[in-house]
């Protein structure tokens, strides 16, 4: 059945994506013996691969283990799969369907390999999953649509993606007051660090040696310009190259889906990407350590007192920087151009609110972070229901002005400068912050979810299997 509006589903119809998860469950509890012992056809193996491979892909583009279990759920209720169960961990995807009278159960499992963001596919496969939901696809045309999601490029070149991986670096130095040369510093050590770091992984060095050398070229090139700085008498705000590299590798999104996936109960997978998270930041903590212990034994002058941070300001350029880094970011996930502007807005106002929360009633950096990241959680979760895309795009790259790369850099700075206490408490004050921004844009999305039905499929309130483990049961 061909969809004439571009593959978006009728603002009509979403009450009946969010209840069909509700359907399914009704329906298979209450059929009865007669019913349960009748021979029914077994199912179509097409039907089985088609749901496996959407979930193998979606979980390898960066989804959400809920999002992955819910998608591959309402495939398995739009092309006739009965009594279907889902498994979704951080590596792992099964799938059991039972066919009913003396059949076996028939199972299935995907193994995902290797991992690349891309939520350009992400959402092509949200509107797969949605489609076929209502009908509009048949399963021919689901595997068609889906082979070609998979072979498609992302809609950026692989140069776009990389600049845009620089320009997050640069925007953190403009918003930090760093100058154009800073800038241009920032840009340049990003994305040597980057490509360090494919060089490295194209000869089989694990992801952990990865990061850390990406980490320490830039804190090199930081050194370098501070160093060079005292030859010629300019202090340049070096320090704002560091920090934003430190910005730009930090692990937003594995920090995100962390918590998302601990908070709907998938706690496997949640306790896998904290892991995740805590090897980049070790990663990082590594490399810029290294080289900061390098350059105090060597003696380059880094002043504690001086270094870079955006404070609470609000002036036009910091803006600006706050609104490049979020579209930068974005454009290094790839995410659809047409989403950018509102990303950046995102990226503006959590900063915004987090400034002003600071200057007004003078609140920590962490109460400050959370109350900016709940209201970006209840602004994109509200946009991803409005316009039925997935929420991980609009909410990742939007707290990306908000990540701690300051304090990160200074409680390394005063680990090697003797001040190991004061270090401990700084490193603790940034893993503190990055822990409020998941469980803020987290809490948004709860909050969205307890007063508004509909949105992507299978999102219903009675159909979460994390709102019915306990005290949710009906």
């Amino acid at each position: 059945m061909e969809d004439k509006r571009g593959g978006r589903p009728p603002s009509g119809e979403d009450r009946m994506l969010s209840r069909m998860r509700d359907w399914r469950a009704r329906h298979e509890r209450d059929l009865t013996p007669d019913e349960e012992d009748e021979e029914r056809p077994l199912p179509d193996a097409r039907a089985i691969d088609l749901v496996l491979r959407v979930g193998e892909l979606m979980l390898a583009s960066g989804e959400g283990t809920e999002a992955v279990s819910e998608a591959m759920l309402s495939l398995t209720v739009a092309f006739n799969l009965p009594r279907s169960e889902v498994s979704v961990t951080f590596t792992t995807i099964t799938l059991s369907t039972h066919p009913g009278g003396d059949h076996p159960p028939i199972t299935g499992e995907r193994v995902v390999r290797r991992r690349s963001l891309d939520y350009y596919r992400v959402n092509e496969l949200h509107t797969l999953v949605q489609r076929s939901a209502l009908g509009l696809m048949e399963l021919e045309d689901a595997a068609a649509r889906l082979e070609f999601i998979r072979r498609a490029p992302t809609p950026y070149p692989n140069w776009v993606i990389v600049v845009g991986f620089g320009m997050i670096a640069a925007s953190a130095g403009v918003m930090m007051g760093g100058g154009f040369v800073v800038a241009a510093a920032a840009f340049l050590a990003a994305v040597l660090g980057d490509r360090t770091s494919v060089f490295l992984a194209r000869r089989g060095v694990a992801e952990f040696y990865q990061m850390a050398a990406a980490a320490a070229v830039a804190a090199t090139i930081g050194v370098g310009v501070l160093w060079v700085g005292t030859q010629i008498d300019h202090p340049f705000q070096a320090g704002a190259i560091i920090t934003g590299n430190i910005m730009a590798l930090l692990p937003g999104r594995p920090l995100v889906a962390s918590l998302q996936d601990g908070i709907s109960g998938s706690y496997v997978s949640s306790a896998a990407r904290l892991l995740e998270t805590f090897f980049i930041l070790g990663a990082i903590v590594s490399g810029v350590g290294a080289v900061a212990y390098a350059a105090v034994r060597l003696g380059v002058p880094i002043d504690l007192d001086n270094l870079p941070s955006a404070g609470t300001s609000m002036e036009p350029l910091v803006l600006l920087g706050a609104a490049g880094i979020a579209i930068a970011f974005a454009v290094s996930l790839a995410v659809p151009a047409r989403m950018l502007a509102t990303i950046g807005l995102l990226g503006v106002m959590i900063w915004v609110i987090y400034a002003g929360m600071r200057e007004l009633f003078e609140v920590p950096p962490v109460v400050g972070a959370v109350v900016g990241a709940v209201a970006v959680g209840v602004v994109g979760h509200w946009l991803a229901r409005r316009t039925r895309r997935p929420v991980l795009p609009y909410l990742v790259p939007s707290i990306a002005p908000l990540l701690p790369g300051s304090l990160l850099y200074r409680g390394l700075l005063e680990f090697t400068q003797g001040t190991a206490m004061t270090g401990l408490l700084s490193l603790v004050e940034a893993v503190m912050v990055g822990l409020a921004l998941g469980a803020g844009v987290n809490l948004g999305g709860e909050l969205v979810r307890a007063f508004q039905r509909g949105g992507l499929a299978g999102a219903g309130m009675r159909g979460r299997p994390a709102a019915r483990r306990t005290r949710g049961g009906y």
